[in-house]
């Protein structure tokens, strides 16, 4: 750090019964009170450097009695003034960054300028502070921090702004050029006069040296500096995204849902220290969302997610929530289940964490989605063996429109992936209502789960949590299941889970069966519990497959009928079209009747002669 002695003489100052006195031959001829501190001092050399005691003494009355000043409201309080009262007896200082401010304030205060006296002391404090303090990377910081005491006297004076000034520069600056002075990061001690010697030689740092050093200043004064670093356009937008980060981890505490609920519940006093701490982090978070910078990828989605979930429990603005949504759902396939995390402070459901803020995320994330193009545009002159420049320029932008659907097809399949992982985490929470799950499970297209296994685990884990769910109830939560993409392993497991509905445990095992047939395999036996359970809806598994005709006494609701449809010639016909008759009942086709009507067409794809295959049922 960077310092400044001013005067030769030794400190004689002392105190004597709660009073401050110089030692001195001749006796005290003026009384200074300084915010409850009495001063005994002379008025010949503090009225030759200050303009204002001058005044105030000119305006009392001439007495054979010390005159006595008052000076209330002083700024920087007993130590600067007694700094400014040193300087006037020629009694050596020191200055640096800690203490300028507070100088540099009570200087202008007293008056102490050139009109007064040649090299008065507000002078030299502002050789002192343009020449080396705003040279010095870590004498800037420092300097910066210390203004926060003296918010408004530094504004006027411009110490505040200078600061930011220099900084900003800095930062752009390579650091082998700067006078990096005891920097944080660095934990190095640099301490320079300011009379020529030159400052230690440090290694060349990484470009986000800056970040930690920054990292100390206060919410405002941090603010200003960033809008002064971004406004100068020379840092890129992932160091400042970086810098952010390491802020938000020095000043943003590890926030529970636990806290924010003892915070409700606890003692007045407690109440009202928690609630103002509670404030200081929601402007602190806001103003981090402020600083974000708008280019997508300059931050991670983890950091946007913990934001968001920072911003859930401080109860931040709906802006700054509607904006860490945003950008979080730009950057969806980047994020960890645990990042979807969102402890919920609703009082209107019980349930562990916030899924509504998970759809809304989602939701978000769906709308950038662009359809791609199936195929390229064809030339109407296509027979042409010679093709023109604009055809070419056809197909390079069709290849380039390939490109950039083919990566967002790969985010979505990522996102599928990530939804399933979400599902059965809170598929276990008992007060997490059906309605919810079911919007979460079926946000995602159908074409982004490759496999259906991992949902197939969260609605697995949903009914084992909520055994209330009546069967209606269980046939909406699991039309989203595909059993056709269900392995083997899955499938087996399914065949034998009694949660299911019946009609999926059928589903189930005609795909085994039809997969078994396709792929020239053995069927095999089914397994004793599913033939007790057929059996109670009156299904006879020993026999062919005319069991399931229009005739058999399974209840309506688990029925696959329809009509207008030409009798089968084949058994495997009557299957498929009972299992078609049911995926064509009437609440099917309008709640998603295209979907339906598509798993039909791919039972009629089936092989029309399997070899035993429905030999069981």
């Amino acid at each position: 750090m960077k310092f400044m002695k001013l005067g030769s003489r030794p400190d004689t100052f002392y105190t004597a019964e709660a009073v401050r006195s110089v030692s001195s031959e001749v006796s005290s001829d003026l009384i200074v009170q300084v915010t409850g501190s009495r001063y005994l001092l002379h008025k010949f050399p503090l009225l030759s450097k200050c303009s204002r005691l001058q005044r105030l003494c000119s305006e009392s009355p001439e007495s054979s009695q010390p005159q006595i000043v008052q000076l209330p409201e002083f700024p920087g309080g007993v130590e600067a003034f007694e700094l400014c009262a040193k300087f006037c007896y020629g009694i050596t200082i020191t200055l640096s960054a800690y203490n300028i401010v507070a100088a540099r304030c009570a200087a202008d205060f007293l008056q102490m300028t050139e009109d007064v006296e040649k090299g008065n002391l507000v002078y030299k404090l502002e050789v002192f502070f343009t020449s080396c303090l705003l040279h010095g990377w870590k004498d800037a910081i420092v300097t910066l921090q210390s203004t926060k005491s003296f918010p408004l006297w530094s504004e006027d004076l411009g110490i505040t702004r200078r600061c930011i000034e220099a900084i900003a520069s800095k930062v752009s600056t390579h650091p082998s050029k700067l006078s990096l002075s005891h920097s944080y990061s660095r934990r190095e001690r640099d301490d320079v006069s300011c009379n020529g010697a030159e400052s230690q030689r440090l290694k060349p740092a990484s470009k986000g040296w800056w970040a930690e050093d920054m990292a100390e200043l206060g919410v405002d004064l941090y603010w200003r500096t960033m809008m002064e670093v971004k406004s100068g356009g020379k840092i890129p937008s992932n160091l400042i995204g970086e810098a952010l980060k390491i802020y938000a981890a020095r000043w943003l505490p590890k926030i529970s849902r636990e806290r924010n609920f003892k915070s409700r519940a606890g003692s007045d006093s407690d109440s009202d220290s928690t609630s103002e701490s509670t404030s200081k982090h929601r402007v602190l978070l806001e103003t981090i969302v402020s600083l974000l910078p708008a280019e997508k990828g300059a931050v991670t989605c983890s950091f946007l997610l913990k934001l968001l979930k920072a911003a859930n429990i401080l109860n931040a603005s709906s802006s700054s929530k509607k904006e860490l949504t945003r950008r979080s759902a730009l950057q969806l396939e980047e994020a960890a289940v645990r990042d979807l995390l969102i402890p919920s402070i609703s009082h209107a459901n019980d349930t562990v964490y916030d899924v509504d803020l998970v759809i809304a995320i989602l939701e978000q994330f769906m709308l950038q989605g662009q359809s791609p193009p199936t195929s390229p545009p064809r030339s109407k002159m296509g027979f042409e063996r010679r093709r023109s420049r604009s055809a070419e320029n056809i197909d390079l932008e069709f290849q380039e429109s390939r490109r950039s659907s083919s990566a967002s097809h790969s985010s979505k399949l990522k996102v599928a992936k990530l939804v399933d992982g979400y599902l059965q985490e809170i598929a276990g929470d008992v007060n997490l209502p059906l309605s919810k799950f079911i919007t979460l499970a079926e946000a995602i297209p159908d074409f982004s789960r490759l496999d259906h296994d991992d949902l197939y685990k969260a609605i697995d884990i949903y009914l084992k949590a909520h055994p209330e769910l009546n069967k209606s109830e269980r046939k909406r939560l699991c039309r989203t299941l595909d059993c056709k993409k269900l392995s083997v392993e899955a499938c087996m497991h399914a065949a034998q889970n009694e949660l299911l509905p019946l009609r999926v445990v059928v589903q189930v095992l005609f795909f085994e069966q039809a997969r078994a047939a396709m792929g020239g395999g053995k069927v095999t036996e089914l397994p004793s519990n599913i033939k007790a359970l057929l059996a109670a809806h009156n299904i006879d598994p020993s026999r062919p497959t005319a069991a399931l005709s229009t005739t058999t006494s399974i209840q309506a609701e688990d029925q696959w009928s329809v009509s207008g449809f030409k009798s089968p010639r084949s058994k495997v016909s009557s299957l498929k079209m009972k299992m078609a008759e049911d995926e064509l009942d009437e609440s099917d086709l309008q709640s998603d009747g295209l979907g339906r009507i598509s798993k039909f067409k791919a039972f009629r794809a089936l092989p029309t002669r399997p070899k035993r295959m429905f030999s069981n049922i």
